[in-house]
């Protein structure tokens, strides 16, 4: 039967007593974590960052960040928008500390201490640090197996408002060794020295955006073109925990920052003893990359192969087998390719002889416009094929598997439920800011549920043993005459 209550005693206007603590559900995301993360570790990061004498009392740190993971948990993109949530939903209230009739701390105060307490400093980055230590006390990261990846995060820019510029490219750090490299193949092969390079720099013409300058015109196939940023993120095979992250303009290739940031995880969280294999997509096949991670870091490297480019028409390079006894390349008429030079990049030059090519009947494929062929191999080649042995075996093909699993899920999770695709903010610090906490907050989530899973197993297994214990007891006790 169909009942209505009258409009003249409306529940809006009643009075109550109630308790917030009755009003959180038991299984709540938030009541978990409050319930098995202990935050205390914030003030100590941010305490140097205070005045202990002067000034107004501060909002609580621990209550700022609280309401800072809020936001990312729910993908709340506006700090607005952040404190009219708190106000009106009692779960995060609770989570807060706060009464029913509190007052939710203003939206500024978060602005504030990221543009101005906060701006510059490193208080992001040793938070999340402190998060993925936390996952290692619960042994939720084995250190064993990194899986390394990067995504386009829309920049705050419009595309169509840029200026072109002439900037200097960076300068790689491992230029030093490969000159060195370079010019102990050039005397085994009987050649002088090449001169020191020095401090000359190259420069090119690119598209600088004039609303978020520090961001990057991406151009890359399959990917959007416009101004992003790139999220290089690394998670743990074991339970997928995020373990680093760093961002940088749109612009700059994947391999680039790669080995500074996996030396910084076996420094930070002492992987050195634990790691034994990466897993990289093909972004990540350099030679220098290769070598480092062979001969300097000694693990075992699955890395994705790409592609040389060639030119359409002509026999691609996979046609001549490179013969390592006498330095030489065979091409596919059986005519060899000799040794000619090392050049400045580290790659040795095979050249094949004019004779040999002007009655080759391969010709027509192989130099439609030329004369002699030109192989190149650079001299760190015999790792990369190395890594391309690794990810074509048995063992390579169920690591590189784990990407599917791990970083692509991982990156998917971030955008569809974080607000990860799109920059909050403008500029490279605090867009890592945000992807800092972005990923702080999947771990925290990882983190809470696996505590949570565990600590109700772990009170089912006394619930079963009371059980069982009290039946033994009730059975073996003796019978009254």
């Amino acid at each position: 039967m169909l009942k209505r209550k009258p409009p003249s005693h409306p529940r809006t206007n009643q009075l109550e007593l109630v308790s917030i603590e009755d009003l959180v559900p038991q299984d709540h995301l938030l009541r978990l974590i409050n319930e098995h993360i202990d935050f205390s570790f914030i003030t100590e990061k941010v305490g140097p960052y205070y005045s202990e004498h002067k000034g107004r009392p501060a909002l609580d740190p621990i209550v700022l960040f609280k309401m800072m993971l809020i936001g990312y948990l729910y993908g709340i993109r506006s700090e607005r928008q952040l404190e009219q949530e708190i106000i009106t939903n009692i779960a995060y209230r609770w989570f807060l500390g706060l009464g029913l009739g509190d007052p939710v701390p203003d939206h500024s105060t978060i602005s504030w201490n990221r543009t101005k307490r906060f701006k510059g400093t490193n208080v992001f980055q040793e938070v999340f640090d402190e998060v993925v230590k936390l996952a290692i006390e619960h042994r939720m990261v084995a250190g064993r197996v990194l899986i390394t990846d990067s995504t386009h995060i829309k920049a705050n820019a419009n595309k169509n408002r840029y200026t072109m510029q002439v900037v200097t490219e960076s300068v790689q750090e491992y230029l030093e060794e490969l000159e060195k490299a370079v010019n102990e193949d050039r005397a085994n092969h009987g050649k002088k020295p090449l001169p020191p390079a020095g401090e000359e720099t190259k420069t090119k013409s690119c598209k600088v955006s004039t609303t978020d300058p520090e961001s990057g015109f991406m151009q890359r196939k399959g990917k959007p073109e416009g101004f992003y940023y790139l999220d290089h993120r690394t998670v743990d095979h074991k339970y997928n925990i995020i373990t680093d992250v760093f961002v940088t303009a749109g612009n700059v290739q994947d391999s680039t920052v790669y080995m500074d940031r996996l030396q910084r995880q076996i420094d930070t969280f002492g992987f050195k003893e634990t790691l034994e294999a990466v897993a990289l997509d093909s972004g990540y096949m350099t030679p220098y990359i290769c070598k480092s991670l062979l001969e300097d870091v000694e693990i075992y490297p699955v890395i994705a192969g790409r592609k040389a480019p060639t030119t359409e028409g002509t026999l691609p390079k996979e046609k001549f087998q490179y013969q390592e006894e006498r330095d030489c390349y065979l091409c596919p008429n059986g005519k060899e390719l000799v040794y000619s030079t090392t050049n400045r990049e580290g790659y040795r030059e095979y050249k094949s002889r004019k004779a040999d090519c002007s009655t080759c009947p391969f010709r027509e494929q192989c130099i439609p416009n030329g004369k002699q062929r030109l192989i190149q191999r650079h001299i760190w080649e015999s790792y990369k094929e190395q890594v391309l042995q690794n990810r074509n075996s048995k063992g390579g093909k169920q690591l590189y598997a784990f990407r599917s699993r791990t970083i692509e899920r991982s990156f998917a999770d971030a955008k569809e439920l974080h607000g990860l695709r799109y920059c909050r903010f403008r500029g490279r610090e605090k867009t890592q800011e945000q992807a800092l906490m972005t990923a702080m907050a999947q771990n925290i989530k990882k983190i809470t549920r696996h505590l949570a899973e565990q600590s109700s197993n772990a009170n089912s297994s006394i619930s079963s043993l009371v059980v069982c214990w009290t039946a033994i007891f009730m059975f073996s006790r003796p019978r009254a005459a």
